[in-house]
């Protein structure tokens, strides 16, 4: 826990120091007015004193009122030093916060797609937004408490010793009692803040995991099920709550008791003092204003450390994935990848699914450069991972993948993704308009190079019959328009995105056979001058594709033209074919 908070402590300090100018504005201004407030009682106690001792006379009036002016003075440069504090602050604050989110956007998006799959999307979100707030509490309490309580506490130590030193020497004694008390205690209760956020975080991802599996949990009876895992796990939260809030209470009740210790006892000090003529009016007043600062900062302090460790623990989780190594970067020295032609091999590949689970074994796939290739193969044979593979989703367990004689580890991850275009078997789009889906496929695209893009995909009229056209809102992840509206959208940024090389996994799954019919023209138009890899379980789609390539057992068992597989004897793409096209085989 120690070396995480470390390194949480380390990240905000590499964003801080980037405003050192603004950070020690609000440094030393609150210096500055946490002195004057120290400063302002010492003339309280002049007055007082003047007022116990003198009478009614005008040169005591005269005096009385010069000393306001003195503190007046000194209350408006205490004034002028929290504005300046403050407004250092929020500059300040709103410049580091926004970094860290930017910080943390963009490693979590560099993370693999393992991780992701990983990891709830509603958990990760939690963890960015803790990550952000942390810094804002541990900043202000940093600031606003511990650091005024150390000068508060210091400089009145120090006006006590010079009034008297036993009662300077019994307030550093209770100081060091008081924040033993506050250390241990604080230490033991760490842990179950720890516990408490991770229940916390725990039960934020069963919801995110069943408000986005909603369709599952109402079609498959799932409600009681659901039900009971979230209230399970709501009480083991609410449980560690209780157990933890109690613990203040104790902890609460424990400075009370030494607060009063601390005010009866120097009182009582005072008195013995003021017997022997010692002690003044004035110094009653100042001991008074005195141990009103030092219970009042001291008692904070308590809840001071609780909060920033808290907010130590909340940041916790995204400090461990911000010092999480990517799974998949540029290796040093990587090159841009540079397609002129399109050829694709795959040489004694090997991958395996978490080291245990193989999936591809040597295996051995040349694609000559503007060949339209297809997959086939049972389920769990290992097309879609060959796509993967080839966007270096994963790493490899072992062999070489090259597009062009380039290795594809060699070059660097965005001229890779450059190169390629996905229509994935289910694509989720983006809760933004039809149009910026679109165009993410091209950034710098025209409106007019959009509305083309959608025409070839066969998704420009169903768009345009939309109250607000190419303007309209999809939804999360694309969610208001169908299956098939969500894939001819995907195709359409793939048009648009024009790379050498082309991957369609199951790219007209969701559509029926008019709308598949009427899009097959789009295409053919998108594949013309590509390299093209094609996954489809529906084989009446791959008919016409240069080679078919048959995987099953880790490898590639057939290879060859439609015609060429079904002249096969007891091939398994003619099993395949019968199965869709004649029925079962006996």
């Amino acid at each position: 826990m120690a070396k995480i908070n470390q390194m949480t402590l380390k990240f905000y300090w590499q964003h801080l120091k980037r405003y050192s100018g603004l950070g020690l504005t609000m440094f030393f201004a609150t210096i500055g007015a946490s002195l004057v407030n120290v400063i302002t009682p010492l003339y309280f106690k002049r007055f007082f004193d003047i007022l116990g001792n003198a009478g009614m006379s005008k040169a005591a009036a005269s005096a009385l009122i010069s000393i306001l002016i003195t503190i007046a003075c000194w209350e408006c440069l205490s004034w002028l030093f929290w504005r300046i504090s403050t407004f250092s602050a929020s500059r300040f604050q709103a410049k580091v916060i926004a970094d860290l989110g930017n910080t943390c956007f963009q490693y979590i998006h560099r993370h693999s797609f393992a991780f992701f799959n990983n990891n709830f999307v509603g958990s990760l979100v939690k963890k960015v937004n803790r990550f952000t707030r942390a810094f804002e509490g541990i900043a202000d309490r940093m600031v606003y408490d511990i650091l005024q309580l150390i000068v508060k506490v210091i400089a009145i130590l120090v006006v006590l010793f010079l009034t008297n030193a036993l009662l300077g020497l019994g307030l550093i004694i209770w100081v060091v009692v008081f924040l033993s008390v506050n250390w241990l205690f604080i230490r033991y209760k760490l842990r179950y803040d720890l516990e408490r956020s991770e229940a916390d975080s725990k039960l934020t991802g069963i919801l995110a995991d069943t408000i986005t599996n909603n369709l599952n949990v109402k079609l498959f009876n799932g409600y009681k099920k659901e039900c009971g895992s979230y209230h399970k796990a709501n009480d083991h939260l609410a449980k560690l709550r209780l157990f933890t809030w109690n613990l203040g209470n104790w902890f609460e009740a424990t400075q009370g008791f030494l607060t009063i210790i601390l005010e009866l006892g120097s009182f009582y000090v005072g008195i013995k003092l003021w017997q022997v003529g010692k002690f003044s009016i004035g110094d009653f007043f100042l001991l008074q204003s005195y141990i009103f600062v030092v219970i009042l900062s001291i008692w904070n302090f308590g809840r001071v450390l609780q909060r920033v460790y808290e907010d130590l623990a909340e940041a916790e989780e995204m400090t461990e994935v911000l010092d999480t190594p990517h799974e998949i970067v540029d290796t040093p020295n990587a090159t841009k990848l540079e397609v002129k032609q399109g050829e694709i091999e795959y040489f004694k590949v090997d991958f395996n699914y978490h080291e245990t689970r193989p999936i591809l074994r040597d295996f051995n796939l040349h694609i000559k450069p503007g060949e339209k290739i297809a997959l086939v193969g049972p389920s769990g044979a290992g097309k879609t991972t060959v796509i993967k593979l080839l966007m270096r989703l994963y790493e490899l367990s072992g062999g070489q993948i090259l597009i062009d004689k380039q290795r594809i580890d060699k070059v660097t991850l965005e001229s890779l993704w450059e190169n390629v275009s996905l229509v994935p078997q289910d694509p989720i789009l983006f809760h933004r308009t039809l149009k910026e889906n679109i165009r993410y496929g091209k950034f710098s695209a025209k409106d007019e190079e959009v509305y083309e893009a959608a025409k070839m995909a066969y998704c420009h009229d169903f768009i345009s019959g939309l109250s607000e056209g190419y303007e309209t809102y999809v939804g999360e992840r694309g969610i208001k328009l169908s299956g098939g509206e969500r894939q001819r959208v995907a195709i359409a940024r793939a048009i648009l995105r024009n790379a050498p090389i082309l991957v369609l996994d199951e790219a007209t799954s969701s559509l029926d056979s008019e709308s598949e019919k009427a899009i097959q023209h789009g295409l053919e138009n998108l594949m013309m001058n590509k390299t093209v890899i094609v996954i489809a379980h529906r084989l009446s789609t791959i008919m016409k594709m240069d080679r078919i390539v048959v995987i099953d057992q880790g490898g590639v068992i057939e290879s060859g033209t439609h015609d060429e597989l079904l002249a096969k004897r007891n091939g398994t793409y003619k099993k395949l074919w019968q199965l869709q096209a004649g029925g079962f085989i006996k």
